[in-house]
């Protein structure tokens, strides 16, 4: 895994564009700590910085073609490059490496764009023809690495993570407040935005060309959630499961240094951690995080599941002022507002798993997603079926939805939620009319900003430009909505690749195999009962797991909100509600925060809901974001911790 950066167009580069190469490759040396190289010529200047995981000592970066013309600057793992070199091998191609980074470049010089289809990988790249001056930028299909574009003084600069764009003379950020809208009202930046003006996200499964003046965009593949073949019976189910997780599993467990897993007691990892440790020669070795809080603590479960298959277990008990005392470095590598500090343990697990030697890590990342395991599913074949079931049935199917939340359990709960839910069954935001009720809790976090008059705008485009989109079921349609808004923009950024690679460490999702996810559709709602939720994960693994962790049913991975703020950072409050810094920020509604604010810390912790306490972790990361991007703190100015290898082709540099 590694980061990359690039500056395309504009003057004749300089000497000096070296230097503006390796302080911008300064800015992201975390996801890539182990190397440095980068290309240089009269039009583009690109670079890596590298964690060196598959061909140590042969993957360097760049890598280039042989008669020099093409070259590559890639970020990723591409897990199933044994099979793509075989057959690339077959075709006459040679190779001088033994590094997936290679297949890459050589896969794009045989098939040209439409390689990416016969890709099995989480990557980003950009690949450049010295002989045209054409350079195309990349990403994945499901968003796993991250990609952001910068038109700038009649230059393009691209790069993993925006704060390379820092080392840019004269690059500034400023706030979008319309992106800030929509990001507040739907938790999540969507597959485009950054939250910052005139900076742009690649969105997943898509490219973008660079020809001189010529610009090109395009979506080289699309989600596809239609159902295919089922099997003939739940027994051959069961069995395809298995059979395809298993070789989801193997190819990410190609490395040439250890792999870990993260092992949260949930049932996704647990299955994914059985499946690894059943491939390990020796213990496999499983991270965790405890908390102090038992309504979000799984140690238990941890526990059970690596007792009963002997790993060597490394958990870090997490408090809240640890949480609170994280929170900022957290905030600079997530880069974009938070709306929950979830985030913020995972940084620190990360930093505990490198401490340890360890720079691989699978993880259940996009199990929920693929197998219909949230709430929210069960919430749409609810609302979708309502006008159908009697009050009985309506009943008995609120207290299945959340039965972890208080006030979905208990005597006489369903029947408080009947009129939440009534109110959410006819589609007042056309295109979303799964994820309406979920968006309430958006909508009062947007009342942090001023001139925020239509915050859904955004999303409702997106669906409305999705082919086939108005085409699938309710609950399909909730489903593409997942894996284009919060996985993407949280679950597998800000929670993810942001918080892993900030301390120089890959997670891989196996979850998240083209052919696991196009099974998981063909399966979905055809054996077993929706509001038991991921029925058939639970059938397939039932045998080989802990009692306690398949019967636990859905728990929220969380974290600790605003009442942490309060006890650990007193003085955080005078900080958000300074007026010069309110004014200087330029984006709130002041009366509005300083409502909010005064409520968290003057009120009862036990008053405080959960739209509150999003509201209160955006606000808080804003106020972060301000500091480190808008004003410029993140920027690094030490040189690179590693020796940068250079390829120079400026005419300049050419000999005569």
């Amino acid at each position: 895994m590694c980061g990359v950066a690039g500056v395309y167009g504009g003057a004749r580069p300089s000497d000096g564009h070296r230097d503006l190469i390796e302080g911008m490759l300064r800015q992201i040396e975390h996801r890539g700590p182990d190397e440095a190289g980068c290309y240089l010529d009269d039009r583009l200047a690109m670079g890596t910085v590298r964690l060196s995981i598959i061909d140590q000592a042969g993957g360097s970066q760049p890598v280039g073609s042989a008669d020099g013309r093409w070259w590559l600057c890639y970020n990723g793992e591409l897990y199933n490059y044994r099979e793509l070199r075989r057959e690339l091998h077959g075709l006459g191609v040679r190779f001088r490496t033994d590094s997936d980074t290679e297949v890459v470049l050589q896969a794009w010089l045989t098939w040209g764009r439409s390689c990416l289809s016969r890709f099995n990988g989480a990557f980003a790249f950009a690949v450049y023809d010295s002989l045209t001056g054409e350079l195309t930028l990349a990403r994945d299909r499901f968003g796993k690495r991250p990609l952001f574009v910068a038109r700038h003084g009649g230059v393009w600069l691209f790069a993993s993570e925006m704060k390379a764009f820092l080392a840019y003379p004269g690059f500034r950020f400023s706030f979008d407040q319309e992106q800030l809208a929509s990001i507040f009202a739907t938790w999540t930046p969507l597959p485009d935005q950054s939250g910052y003006r005139d900076v742009e996200q690649l969105p997943m499964g898509e490219y973008l060309c660079l020809r001189g003046d010529r610009v090109e965009r395009g979506r080289w593949t699309a989600l596809d959630l239609e159902p295919g073949p089922a099997p003939a019976s739940e027994e051959e189910a069961v069995e395809l499961v298995r059979a395809e997780l298993a070789a989801a599993v193997d190819v990410r467990l190609r490395s040439d240094v250890e792999v870990g897993v993260y092992a949260s007691g949930g049932l996704d990892s647990s299955i994914i951690t059985h499946l690894a440790a059943e491939r390990q020669s020796g213990p496999l070795r499983t991270f965790s995080l405890e908390f102090e809080d038992a309504a979000v603590d799984e140690s238990a479960e941890q526990a059970a599941l690596t007792e009963k298959l002997g790993t060597r277990h490394h958990a870090l008990r997490v408090r809240d002022e640890d949480v609170v005392r994280a929170f900022p470095a957290a905030v600079k590598h997530a880069e974009v507002p938070a709306f929950r500090t979830a985030f913020v343990p995972m940084y620190l697990l990360a930093e505990r798993v490198r401490q340890s030697g360890i720079k691989v890590v699978l993880s259940g990342e996009g199990a929920d997603e693929a197998f219909l395991g949230y709430g929210i599913f069960k919430d749409a074949l609810l609302l979708d079926a309502w006008d159908d079931l009697d009050e009985g049935a309506r009943l008995d199917r609120i207290a299945r939805i959340y039965p972890y939340l208080p006030h979905f359990s208990g005597e006489g709960a369903p029947r408080r939620m009947l009129g939440l839910y009534r109110r959410f069954t006819e589609e007042y935001l056309p295109g979303l009319f799964s994820h309406q009720m979920r968006f309430q809790n958006g909508r009062f976090a947007v009342r942090l900003l001023r001139d925020a008059t239509a915050p859904f705008d955004a999303a409702q485009r997106l669906v409305a430009g999705e082919p086939g989109y108005h085409g699938l079921g309710t609950v399909q349609k909730a489903q593409w909505l997942e894996f284009r808004t919060l996985l993407a923009g949280y679950l597998l950024s800000t929670q993810g690749d942001r918080m892993t690679l900030g301390h120089g460490v890959e997670n891989r999702c196996p979850f998240l195999d083209p052919a696991v996810v196009r099974l998981a559709a063909s399966l979905n709602h055809r054996f077993g009962d929706p509001f038991d939720e991921k029925y058939l994960l639970k059938r397939a693994y039932a045998d080989v797991l802990p009692e306690r962790v398949v019967a636990k049913g859905k728990f929220p991975y969380r974290a600790t909100d605003s009442a942490a703020f309060v006890q650990a950072w007193p003085d955080f409050r005078d900080t958000l509600t300074d007026q010069s810094t309110l004014d200087e920020i330029g984006v709130f509604d002041t009366r509005f925060v300083r409502a909010l604010v005064d409520r968290v810390f003057d009120g009862p912790a036990e008053r405080i809901g959960t739209k509150e306490n999003q509201a209160f972790t955006l606000l808080a990361s804003l106020f972060w974001l301000h500091h480190w991007f808008v004003r410029g703190q993140a920027r690094e100015s030490s040189p690179l911790r590693v020796g940068l290898r250079v390829v120079d082709r400026r005419t300049s540099a050419l000999p005569a």
